[in-house]
Formats: C-alpha cells, structure tokens, sequence
C-alpha cells in the first residue's frame, strides 16, 4: 500500500511509550524547554504564551515541556517568567494546561530555582532579590554588576525550598497538568547543591555526593508524595558541569541510579553552566560522535546501557535518520527538539509522516561568540512569541534584525543591573 503524507510511519520515532506512572506518550519526540518569557508582571501565563502552546501541542510532539516555571518570585531565572508559589494564578494555570485540548501531547512544567544563577533585578515587583546557594561562592562571570554573591542557605531554609517544589507540583497537578521536570542541570540550584566547586557544606546538604544530592532526591520524595499517583516526574540532569574538580559524568551516573530507585518517570541528560555553557555549543567530541549528531549522546549511551529509568535527549538533533540512529541504537528513548520545532513548528508531525527529512534550522550568527549565544536565544524565543500572537514564524529573520529586537525588548531589564547599587 502506497503511503500518504498523514500517515505516521511504523518507526522507532512513531513508537508510543508508556511510563512509570502510567502516562503514555504518543511517540518519542518531545518539544524540550525553551526561553518564553511569556509571562505577566505578576508571573502569572499570558494569554500570548497560552495561544503559543495550543500551537506546540498541534506540532505532532507527544510531549511538550514548559520553560522554567519558577517556585520563588524572589529569584527568577529571567524577567516574565512564569512563578507558581501558591494558588493565585491557579485560573491561567488552567487554561495553560488546557493548552494540549483536542491532541495527544502531554504536557509538564519545568520547576526550577536558580539559585546563584539569579542576575540583579530577577525579582517579581515589590519583592526583594534574594540570591541564595547552598555556600556562598560566587558565580565566575559577569561580575559583581551582573550577579550578586549567593548567601548560604540555612537548614531551615533548604526544607522550605523542598516544599515549595512540592507545591508548586501540586498545584500544576490540580490545575492539569500532566506532570513537572525538575531542572536540575545548566548550574541552576540543585545543580550547584551537587557540584563540588560550589556545594562547599559540612553539614548534612554537602561534602559526600550522597549528601550533595539529599536535596534533590528529597524534592523528588516530597513531590510523589504530593500529587497523585499518574503524574509524572521527570529530571533534567547535567551528564557533567565540564569543570575540573566539579560534578562529572561517574557523579552523575550515581545520581541518576538514586533517582531511578525514587521512581522517576524519565531522565533528560544535559551539560554545563553558566560558567560552562556546553549545554549551547556541546562537548567536545569524536568525529564518529558528530556524525551521529546529538549533544551528549556518547553520555546517554552509557546512562541507557545502566538504567531502566527512559531517557531523553536534547541537542543538536537534525535529521529524521538521526534521531532514528539513536532510537533505534537504545541509546534514548526520547528525542528532545528545541531550536528546530521553534523554527519549524510542524516539523514533529512532519518527521512522523515522512514528509520531512531533516530540520531546516541554522544557527544565527555575527561572528562573536557571546552575542551570537545571546541572539540564538532572542531568535528562537521572538518566534514563540509570534505563535504566541496567532502569527506565523518567521525563519528568514536576519540575525541583525532579531538582535535590535532583542535589545529594544529588553533593553530596561539590561540596564538594572548595571545601574544597581553594588
């Protein structure tokens, strides 16, 4: 029989996938978190990041997977970000989780707390910025101007942060949605609780990497035991921080083992931080690697190879063979995409009928480094918000255009910082 172009291949990308929880997943692609900055002044889901997501759930993705959702307005990981601390947005929470109306795709929220990684004048208005870490090491870049030294957490304090993960899980629970990931990679909090260089304690939070990861298995514990028994769990976890004498590949894999015995629904490998940024540019790797594509993927093979938990991978994904490849190969079980589906927004459903091959994403570039991190960014989250507004992407934006863009949006947020008092 001849096949059409709405007809979802039987590969390995068509594959439904059960988890732990129960939940099922419709095939193996996953719309990875992306930057929104959709929110309002009050942190609560804009209208414009709504109509963004009903379009992404009609992407043929089986999962959809939120940009950082913060638990404390006190510390944010960038301006408008979504901040669930109780229930006073619990209505647009609703109508957000009912986003996915009409499809198959799941959809989770990114919890997160940035921890040091919280740049000056990150803060909900009205509130006081309170940068915290579990020691007080500062971040390596961007200065004194750009990020505050960290306070260390008290013992109290490190609880109390549990409970709001735990709550704002709950919430997102009753309000719809399927499940949360807990960003614990790209040097946001619980990544800098594992990591060595930063986690300098002597109490029960750090020195042993059984401490180190106490409160991230702890979060896990108190969310299970806070939302119902079908909704799913997920961890974004760095597979290394790419430092020397820092949280490595063999940490990570222990980690990951303590995660699977919580009962984990699915593990995202990543790298890096702010300090790192491998989770942008990769690692370096063999050229027997970039052949197969993906970030990360010589990690992911080895974290397969140890555990039962599925897991996923994001980055550097292109072609509809490749992310078969490794499928296929065992090495994850599920495909993250970001930039692509960002520029493409059909691309999933497109990569499932066969009418696509690869995706037709390309990096915007002006020749440095640093501006050329910042303007991918700006790039891909100017098209969420044109979605966001009923619009068509548009992927012929010249890098030039989409930086004065950028820089006119944020141009108030940039200049905080650098006129706040030291």
């Amino acid at each position: 029989m001849n096949e059409t172009p709405t007809t979802v291949r039987r590969d390995a990308l068509s594959k439904p996938l059960t988890l732990r929880s129960g939940v099922t997943l419709a095939n193996r692609l996953a719309k990875a978190a992306t930057s929104e900055h959709l929110a309002d002044s009050r942190g609560a889901p804009t209208n414009q990041l709504i109509t963004a997501y009903r379009t992404l759930a009609h992407s043929g993705a089986g999962l959809l997977i939120s940009g950082n959702v913060m638990v404390d307005g006190a510390a944010l990981e960038a301006p408008r970000n979504v901040v669930i601390e109780d229930g006073r947005h619990f209505a647009q929470l609703g109508r957000w989780a009912r986003a996915t109306e009409g499809t198959d795709a799941k959809f989770i929220l990114q919890l997160s707390h940035p921890g040091r990684q919280t740049m000056r004048g990150n803060v909900l208005p009205g509130r006081r910025q309170d940068v915290v870490g579990p020691s007080e090491v500062p971040l390596a870049v961007g200065g004194n101007r750009l990020f505050r030294a960290p306070r260390a957490l008290s013992d109290a304090e490190i609880t109390e942060i549990i409970g709001r993960f735990a709550r704002a899980a709950r919430i997102a629970a009753n309000a719809g949605f399927h499940g949360v990931q807990i960003h614990a990679a790209h040097g946001y909090l619980f990544n800098q609780f594992l990591s060595p260089l930063v986690n300098q304690r002597t109490d029960r939070w750090g020195g042993s990497l059984e401490n180190r990861m106490r409160l991230l298995v702890e979060t896990v514990r108190a969310i299970r035991a806070t939302t119902h028994a079908h909704f799913l769990i997920a961890v974004k976890l760095n597979s290394a921080d790419f430092q020397r004498g820092g949280f490595d590949a063999d940490d990570s894999l222990t980690v990951a083992h303590a995660l699977e015995r919580e009962g984990i629904d699915l593990l995202e490998i990543s790298g890096g931080t702010y300090e790192s940024t491998a989770m942008v540019t990769g690692t370096p790797q063999r050229e027997s690697t970039r052949a197969r594509e993906a970030y990360f993927l010589e990690f992911a093979e080895r974290f397969s190879e140890e555990l039962s938990v599925p897991v996923m991978l994001t980055g550097g994904f292109r072609t509809r063979q490749g992310m078969n490849d490794a499928l296929d190969s065992g090495a994850v079980d599920i495909v993250g995409l970001a930039r692509p589906i960002t520029y493409e927004p059909d691309l999933p459903q497109r990569l499932l009928d066969g009418t696509a091959e690869k995706s037709l994403v390309m990096p915007k570039t002006v020749g440095h480094k640093a501006v050329d991190d910042l303007l991918n960014s700006a790039w891909h989250q100017q098209q969420i918000a044109r979605m966001g507004r009923g619009r068509a992407v548009r992927p012929q934006r010249s890098p030039a255009v989409a930086l004065v863009i950028a820089l006119l949006i944020t141009s108030r947020d940039l200049l905080v910082p650098w006129l706040a008092p030291s």
